[in-house]
């Protein structure tokens, strides 16, 4: 094989009629590998401890109140530093995603809180892949796990085409409202129309499973199954379902819950539509505990 024949280093480009042979020395010094998921984990723990540790010695009500008042620029800010600490450069798309940092968050201040109870050292735990749901869950008041789920879903938008009104908070907020109307004294049903949602912020192509998966613990079993299954009459409608899940769905004692949670998915997508703030809508559930219904 002769030398002109030979396939040049880099890449060619031709300037009337020359080629000129451009080397680029820093192209495979400065390829940045994959992001593993345990990577992703470090980085998410390590954003959590910065931005734990800029909050300073908070209480409980506190600490939430600081985490609300938390930028998107404040999580992207750690995470960066964090990358940079951990000795990793990491493209933009691959840091872990706010509720990742968001769940690394509640179980380190988890920890730290006991640790500080028991007069120990604060232990610096590891991250393990579902504890941050299970530190929710287990160790904040349950209105404190839903209001960190929904204030996410404030900077996630959707398709106009879908969705005209805006992003999934304003959706979720109007799916509620309708739910109030149909259904006031109904905690569960209210529960799972103002939750049903949640998932879309956690970067999972099933988000009613994720969404449903993010409340565990937080929420009643018949509110878990709402969540978990609301897409399904609209799969159902739109390319059918399979058998398996077509009977488990018609065996469902709440089958006409779903059917209305439907209903009220679709009909929350309007545009400029008023309704309650996010803060109203959790005392009027909180509410609901202490009305004389319930004592009847």
């Amino acid at each position: 094989m002769g030398l002109h024949s030979q396939r040049p280093p880099d890449h060619v480009e031709s300037v009337r009629g020359l080629k000129i042979v451009m080397h680029d020395k820093f192209r495979k010094k400065y390829r940045l590998p994959a992001t593993t998921e345990r990577l992703r984990q470090q980085i998410a723990l390590e954003a959590a401890r910065r931005l734990l540790d800029a909050a300073g010695d908070l209480g409980t009500a506190s600490t939430l109140d600081w985490l609300d008042r938390t930028g998107e620029n404040d999580f992207y800010v750690a995470k960066r530093k964090a990358a940079a600490v951990l000795g990793h450069r990491v493209r933009p798309g691959d840091l872990p995603s706010d509720s990742e940092v968001r769940d690394q968050l509640v179980t380190l201040w988890r920890s730290r809180r006991g640790q500080d109870e028991a007069g120990e050292e604060p232990a610096m735990p590891e991250p393990a892949e579902g504890e941050g749901v299970a530190a929710l869950t287990e160790h904040l008041d349950r209105f404190a796990v839903y209001r960190m789920r929904l204030l996410p879903l404030e900077a996630v938008k959707q398709n106009p085409k879908f969705h005209p009104e805006g992003d999934v908070l304003y959706h979720s907020l109007q799916v509620f409202h309708l739910a109030r109307e149909a259904r006031p004294y109904d905690e569960e049903f209210l529960l799972a129309a103002l939750l049903h949602d949640v998932g879309k912020a956690l970067g999972s192509q099933d988000h009613a499973g994720a969404g449903a998966e993010a409340v565990r613990g937080a929420v009643t079993e018949r509110t878990l199954w709402l969540i978990g299954h609301h897409m399904d009459l609209l799969i159902a409608r739109e390319r059918g379902l399979s058998a398996r899940l077509r009977r488990e769905l018609e065996a469902s004692e709440y089958l006409e819950d779903l059917k209305l949670l439907r209903e009220l998915d679709d009909a929350g997508r309007v545009p400029g539509m008023v309704v309650e703030t996010l803060d109203e809508v959790l005392a009027y559930i909180k509410g609901l505990e202490h009305e004389t219904y319930l004592d009847q």
